[in-house]
């Protein structure tokens, strides 16, 4: 007869995925109905239904080093499907969002983020540094190395008779690239910091790589690059093109970042620059773009609510902050555009603080997920865990 394994369930653990958008855990009863209808789930060893009861008896360390949490995609098919309305898909999003806490350098930054009652404090780091701390530094610059700036606070800016000019008026560009340059560093520190102790856990539960990592990698991006595993799904079918949106907004945005730094600091190019400049124009374009596609994955989540749900304040918490980066963003350009100087600075004030918000903070919100999710995948690939792999 084999021998009986003692199990040693962590009811704090429990707890925690409860209160982090995953209240209806208790009400699985195992039937497998989630795994059975889930377009994504290997043959062998199928998710969710593992999770589920591991999530029951909460088996943190079995959760947190299986790439299976990552490999679900949350269409929300087995939530739709499920006939005790336990929501396996919301419960998975509750275990990756501790997953990310639980990997998260400093780990207290990573609950913090997960928790409404914090968001003040994390919102007044931003406020305190573009609206008090920035000021100070730009008026302590001597002005040759601003090149005729005349920065100045807030209520300063707002009440200029000027043209509007973010950088001269307001927060010089050096200034921002430094405080934005500090913070990626902080963010990609954190992320490296995280991913590999992810992957050491990963090895160490499932056994290191036998495949290359390489290829898997390439295969991993690529089917980021068409969101192939998000077509597959069903009852939230929309989700793959308003991500999509999202996606090569982001890509847009970011290209159009690396041009704006090569104007300024290659060519010398002070901004504004004018509305046909090819650079202005991807930026625009993906600006629009992005709106369209975060705008649409509100509307997919409103609709789709009576059978995937709502989400969690997490989910929402990361909507939010990129529809508040679109919309002031393009709000900025029409208020210079149009002049109207006492709401364009305080606009832009708020599309600088949502930009730190997102990305200083990006290894500890939901963010993180595409960082985390294509490290399981590589992993997965690599170790044949995923079906799909060549």
């Amino acid at each position: 007869m084999a021998e009986g394994k003692l199990i040693s369930p962590d009811l704090d653990f429990v707890k925690k995925i409860v209160n982090s958008g995953g209240e209806s855990l208790k009400k699985c009863y195992q039937c497998a109905t989630c795994s059975v209808v889930c377009n994504m789930t290997p043959d062998d060893k199928p998710f969710p239904r593992k999770e589920m009861i591991q999530a029951q008896w909460g088996l943190k360390d079995k959760l947190f080093a299986n790439p299976d949490i990552w490999l679900c995609h949350q269409c929300s098919d087995c939530t739709a499907f499920c006939p005790r309305g336990a929501k396996p898909g919301e419960v998975l999003g509750a275990i990756r969002k501790l997953s990310i806490e639980h990997y998260s350098f400093p780990r207290f930054l990573g609950r913090m983020v997960g928790d409404p009652k914090f968001l003040i404090f994390l919102l007044a780091i931003p406020v305190v540094l573009f609206g008090i701390i920035a000021p100070i530094v730009a008026q302590m610059i001597p002005p040759q190395y601003l090149e005729g700036s005349t920065p100045g606070n807030l209520f300063q800016a707002m009440t200029s008779t000027e043209p509007i000019v973010y950088a001269e008026r307001f927060m010089p560009v050096p200034i921002i690239d430094t405080i934005f340059g500090l913070s990626a560093l902080f963010a990609a520190f954190g992320f490296f910091l995280g991913i590999t102790r992810y992957w050491k856990d990963l090895a160490g539960a499932n056994g290191k790589p036998k495949g290359s990592i390489f290829s898997a990698g390439v295969a991993t991006i690529t089917e980021f690059l068409a969101h192939k595993k998000f077509k597959k799904c069903d009852v939230t079918v929309d989700r793959s093109q308003s991500h999509l949106f999202v996606f090569y907004g982001f890509v847009g945005l970011a290209i159009t970042t690396t041009w704006a730094i090569f104007y300024l600091y290659g060519l010398h190019r002070p901004s504004p620059y004018p509305l046909y400049d090819p650079m202005k124009i991807l930026g625009n374009a993906s600006g629009i773009g992005l709106l369209l596609g975060i705008s649409w994955v509100i509307g997919n989540r409103r609709r789709n609510a009576p059978k995937a749900g709502m989400g969690s304040y997490y989910d929402w918490l990361f909507i939010s902050v990129v529809l508040t980066i679109v919309v002031s963003g393009l709000l900025s350009e029409l208020l210079r555009l149009f002049g109207i100087a006492q709401l364009a600075y305080p606009v832009y004030f708020i599309h600088l603080t949502a930009i730190f918000f997102l990305f200083a903070y990006a290894p500890f919100s939901k963010m993180a997920h595409m960082v985390y999710r294509t490290t399981a995948l590589v992993f997965a690939k690599s170790t044949g865990r995923d079906k799909e792999i060549a």
